[in-house]
């Protein structure tokens, strides 16, 4: 999912949709292309995928900032700049040229992107939904890509999935979409099922207190 990310900001930061424009109609054209180094990721919902998303976003020279629940966990991390509290979701957007969204979904959590919040967002941000597709108020979103209040989004998970055919979001040119499988590698079944035996050896060595990728059936996540 970390590299499905930085897939979406480089292609709309170097316009490949354009490239592709032009291959098509065999168009040579020398144009400047935008850089990630020196831009700014946003990060809603920092666990292990905002982490790891984190890690390769540094590499490119990004600043990285970002908000979750409970911020103190994350407070060492030094793949951030900062990490806040999940109040400060509209300083995040309004600061961020890459909006990743990874939160989990819960009772409060459904439609935290609405549109006030996309209102909020910084002047040519490109939007990325890696989370639930529930998380997002699509109306709006699809209004804020139409009116041009976010550049572009890269968008992987979806409110009702199958997308329905009659979705306007399919006739959007600014957005990329994929069929929730970001994350579907050759091997991704097989590392769960692995993670799961792995976690019945630590349950049977050490109890719970051994177990890794704890959900809480409180919590939701």
């Amino acid at each position: 999912l970390a590299e499905y990310v930085m897939l979406v900001c480089s292609h709309f930061q170097k316009n490949v949709p354009r490239w592709q424009a032009n291959k098509a109609s065999k168009k040579w054209e020398t144009f400047t292309v935008g850089e990630l180094r020196g831009s700014t990721m946003g990060i809603v919902g920092y666990g292990s995928i905002g982490e790891a998303t984190a890690k390769l976003a540094k590499a490119y020279g990004m600043k990285v900032v970002a908000c979750r629940r409970r911020p103190e966990i994350s407070k060492d991390d030094p793949n951030i700049d900062s990490i806040r509290g999940m109040d400060a979701l509209n300083d995040i957007m309004a600061e961020s040229d890459y909006l990743v969204l990874c939160a989990a979904l819960t009772p409060s959590t459904e439609k935290m992107i609405s549109q006030g919040t996309l209102q909020a967002a910084k002047t040519g941000q490109v939007f990325i939904n890696i989370g639930r597709g529930k998380l997002v108020d699509e109306d709006a979103l699809f209004t804020a890509l139409k009116e041009g209040t976010l550049r572009a989004a890269g968008l992987d998970v979806f409110a009702t999935e199958p997308l329905p055919e009659a979705s306007p979001l399919w006739d959007l040119p600014n957005v990329l979409i994929s069929s929730h499988n970001a994350d579907m590698t050759p091997s991704f079944r097989h590392d769960s099922v692995a993670c799961f035996v792995e976690n019945c050896r630590n349950f049977l060595k050490g109890g719970r207190d051994s177990l890794v990728n704890i959900v809480s059936a409180k919590e939701g996540y």
